[in-house]
């Protein structure tokens, strides 16, 4: 699986953005989907991820109840919608993709393939 991040941006604190990752191959939707970041001067960092048929998801703690993350599968694409943003949220964000298809249940990503990062900028 081929991954193409973008959306992202210079945001207010508080304010909202929202991140798309195009895929390409017609096996997308047998892969659980996630979002990492990394900080200037920080390891990589899970944020969320969602099974391959949508029916689940799992988020870090720090972003739990502000960041949702979907997939569309008829158009291969999975979204990283964020909300009231803090500027320790900086960070640029890449898409990844599961390592083995058909993953039952989701409690983070083993990534098997990652896309390229999309700059994700709050401001205080």
């Amino acid at each position: 699986v081929q991954l193409q991040a973008s959306g992202g941006g210079l945001v207010q604190a508080g304010g909202s953005l929202r991140l798309s990752c195009a895929a390409s191959g017609r096996t997308f939707s047998s892969y659980a989907m996630g979002w990492f970041r990394q900080a200037p001067g920080k390891e990589r960092e899970f944020v969320a991820a969602i099974s391959w048929s949508g029916g689940s998801t799992y988020y870090a703690d720090s972003v739990k109840g502000r960041f949702t993350i979907s997939r569309d599968n008829a158009k291969n694409t999975v979204a990283l919608s964020m909300n009231s943003l803090k500027p320790e949220d900086t960070a640029v964000y890449y898409c990844a993709a599961d390592s083995v298809q058909f993953r039952p249940g989701i409690h983070g990503l083993e990534v098997g393939s990652w896309g390229q990062g999309t700059q994700v900028t709050v401001s205080s």
